[in-house]
């Protein structure tokens, strides 16, 4: 049932039983030929690299914004280590990997300028309309936004990436249609709600083991680089975290093996430690999971009762120590606190000016909008267009349009 004995098989690994299978991918919602070359997900993963949502990561905040040194991490640098993690576990585990780094490549592709502040604002500026939701909002790019083919809207992906686009962190609703998780209060978004209505996506189950490789990644991804960047940027050292257990653990093993190594070196170190503890965890619990239930198939993986890709007891323990140790000291940071509240403003001053002046909109958005207000449709399906075009801008973009429209901007940075 198994790959070859190791963590980390280094032949050509057949593909399990339970992995998405290209060959038998319940296909797109317009279907087309086959391609001679790629497989089903090669493709989907080729499309979300060549889309210009994937291209404008680059220039979207991870924490710190992209100006305040080149070394720090963006959208689009974390999304490739997003990418790596979720190949290196779909790869030990028998799975899809072209899969998993799609859905891992996929993963940001909705998030708005300025990370979870610009999110934040979007969110609160559309609270009557919808919401905003990042997940959502990459589906919308990726069914609906993209302007590439001549065919269709949107990358015409494959059901299985959609499906793990959507559901990487679990099912989205109850059997019954009761919404779960972060979406339990407010509801699922209205844009997972319609494409489901027209392309069934299986919201009440889990998605694929490879859907779950992402997620996972991502939380990996996180961790690692958060504690690299906030090092780096001087918003805590290494004594600060010798606070978690696991950091102070891997520090003591750095220090004994490497007495006296330049500080980049350690923190370098740090970073590849924490990765590879993590991603161990998430193989061996993976495979505990995996032989416990048996899944037959892709399909068995998406009916189960939990999750097969998780990591185990005590490593989420710790994941839980990292990020209560970041919260305070990175994402709450007065530095990076006063940033996100600039940032925060020029979203917000944004969305209200182009609600109220939609003409200031580029010329092809500005058009929509025209045609929005001539049809009659309401005022939610326009203002969702406001938030579409706010969402898809890059930081500078942002700051460039702030400083167009009201005659200059903050100066967002959070270094000392």
């Amino acid at each position: 049932m198994f790959p070859p004995a190791g963590l980390y098989p280094t032949a050509y690994v057949r593909r399990a039983a339970y992995a998405a299978n290209p060959d038998f991918s319940k296909g797109r919602l317009r279907a087309e030929p086959a391609s001679p070359t790629r497989t089903e997900f090669q493709r989907d993963r080729d499309r979300i690299i060549h889309s210009t949502a994937f291209r404008r990561l680059a220039h979207k905040t991870q924490v710190f914004v992209p100006h305040e040194g080149d070394h720090y991490r963006t959208r689009l640098t974390h999304t490739i280590e997003v990418g790596q993690i979720a190949r290196a576990l779909a790869r030990a585990l028998g799975l899809d990997e072209d899969l998993a780094e799609a859905l891992a490549l996929a993963h940001d592709l909705g998030h708005t300028p300025f990370g979870h502040a610009g999110e934040d604002a979007l969110e609160l500026a559309m609270a009557e309309w919808g919401g905003f939701d990042h997940n959502a909002q990459a589906l919308r790019i990726v069914t609906r936004l993209e302007r590439r083919y001549a065919d269709f809207d949107g990358l015409n992906l494959a059901w299985e990436t959609l499906e793990g686009l959507v559901k990487h962190n679990g099912p989205l609703v109850a059997a019954d249609g009761t919404p779960l998780a972060k979406y339990a209060k407010k509801g699922v978004p209205a844009a997972i709600v319609e494409y489901d209505a027209t392309h069934p996506l299986g919201l009440s189950g889990f998605a694929s083991a490879e859907a779950q490789c992402a997620a996972i990644a991502d939380d990996i991804a996180y961790n690692a680089h958060d504690i690299d960047d906030g090092l780096r940027n001087g918003l805590f050292d290494f004594a600060d975290l010798r606070d978690v257990d696991f950091l102070r653990d891997l520090l003591d093993g750095i220090d004994a093996r490497h007495p006296g190594v330049e500080t980049n070196r350690r923190i370098n170190e740090l970073q590849r430690r924490v990765i590879t503890g993590f991603v161990e965890s998430a193989i061996v619990e993976a495979r505990c999971r995996l032989q416990d239930e048996a899944p037959a198939d892709a399909a068995a993986v998406r009916a189960a009762a939990r999750g097969m890709v998780d990591l185990s007891r005590e490593m989420a323990a710790v994941d839980l120590a990292i990020k209560g140790f970041l919260y305070p000291r990175m994402y709450r940071h007065e530095r990076v606190m006063r940033v996100r509240r600039a940032a925060v403003g020029v979203v917000s001053k944004l969305y209200e000016h182009l609600v109220a002046h939609p003409g200031d909109m580029p010329a092809e958005w500005a058009a929509q909008a025209e045609a929005l207000e001539k049809s009659g449709v309401g005022e939610a399906r326009f203002r969702r267009l406001v938030c579409d075009y706010i969402a898809g801008m890059t930081d500078r973009y942002a700051l460039e349009e702030h400083r167009r429209l009201f005659g200059g901007a903050p100066e967002l940075r959070a270094v000392m």
